[in-house]
């Protein structure tokens, strides 16, 4: 058996990224251009049908810009998950609204309907779910709540390129959906975000809003950014494009294999109807602590050279930057997913050999209890 690690996450980027990329330098023209505007046109056509998309320098842009684009600003709330990365509240807090938290569901990891429920207040606006590892958060209940206190619908669809719900592709259920194309995601631009939107309004606000808040040269409608995407990261996205429906396919099988397979765990959980695309494979153990959790990860590197990742350990209503905005918050069923999960490499270049040494490192991690 090999004792090669196997690294918890792995971006493919191969032949036809780098020919994309030479020939864009080959035409001199580097900056946002036809590339970016071919990209835009093919993410739509693939990802999320129905809608424009207006590409940006990251995920959190894509994230910052939306929500600025559908009117978000000082006064408002908006409601996010606390079991998720950083930008998903950051980008609430940098509009200079305020993100409330609101507690997952065990079972998917995803914002419970339930929660955001009683977090509504008079100066809520808007609900942000995002779609956690790759699986759809429950936008039918969301959407009721929304339309319950008549507020908008937007998606942190970062992690969950191709993800469906009975045939739906996320990012076109909200007013926005925002996707990142950092390196370890799904697909990759080598770095970049996308917002997806059906309203129009919105897609010219985010292209004024990425471009110093102008169309035209010179003739700025509004105070804007710097946050444009190149044609040499839109090039290596328009690459990655003609190959994510293999690759999610193949996450798809991987992740099949690990839950037919793992025992002593809790293994992803897929209501009927949806569609995960595992950007992360995730299992919890039930029950146990941070610090056992943390042992278990460390035996499956040093003993089996298998990587994990722990992601979320610190919930951001526990954060230093955002705990500020939820002073006294008690959200318990986040708090054991913190403890208790863990993400197994799932990325579609793994060998089945590498599948072997997987289940049978966890197998006998959770047999011996670390």
């Amino acid at each position: 058996m090999s004792n090669s690690f196997i690294p918890p996450a792995q971006p493919i980027i191969g032949q036809p990224e780098r020919d994309a990329v030479d020939r864009v330098l080959q035409t001199g023209m580097i900056a946002q251009g036809p590339e970016v505007a071919k990209f835009e046109e093919e993410f739509s056509a693939l990802i999320a049908p129905t809608t424009t998309s207006v590409a940006v320098n990251s995920g959190t842009s894509a994230l910052h810009l939306g929500l600025l684009a559908a009117g978000i600003g000082p006064g408002d709330e908006v409601i996010v998950p606390s079991f998720t990365f950083a930008a998903t509240g950051n980008s609430v807090a940098l509009t200079g609204a305020t993100p409330v938290f609101a507690d997952i569901d065990i079972t998917t990891f995803n914002l419970s309907a339930e929660s955001v429920e009683a977090a509504v207040t008079d100066k809520t606006k808007a609900v942000m779910p995002v779609h956690l590892y790759g699986l759809p958060a429950d936008m039918v209940a969301l959407q009721a709540v929304c339309d319950k206190h008549n507020l908008m619908l937007f998606e942190d669809s970062a992690q969950a390129h191709l993800a469906a719900i009975n045939g739906q592709r996320v990012g076109t259920f909200g007013t926005f959906g925002a996707f990142s194309l950092y390196p370890t995601k799904n697909m990759t631009a080598g770095e970049g975000g996308m917002v997806t939107t059906s309203d129009e309004n919105i897609a010219r606000n985010v292209r004024l809003l990425r471009n110093q808040g102008m169309e035209v040269r010179y003739q700025n409608e509004l105070v804007g950014f710097n946050n444009r995407m190149t044609d040499v990261h839109a090039a290596i996205g328009r690459a990655q494009l003609t190959q994510v429906e293999e690759w999610t396919k193949q996450r798809q099988a991987n992740a099949a294999r690990l839950s037919a397979e793992l025992d002593g765990v809790v293994v992803p959980f897929v209501p009927e109807g949806y569609e995960h695309v595992y950007h992360q494979y995730t299992i919890r153990f039930d029950g146990a602590s941070g610090d056992e959790r943390d042992r278990m990860a460390e035996v499956l590197k040093e003993q089996y050279g298998v990587g994990s990742g722990v992601y979320y350990p610190v919930p951001n209503h526990r954060l230093p930057s955002l705990a500020p905005y939820a002073p006294g918050l008690e959200l318990p069923t986040t708090e054991k997913a913190a403890k208790e999960c863990l993400s197994l490499p799932v990325y579609p270049s793994l060998t089945p050999g590498e599948l072997d040494r997987i289940i049978a490192a966890v197998n006998a991690v959770v047999k011996a209890g670390a």
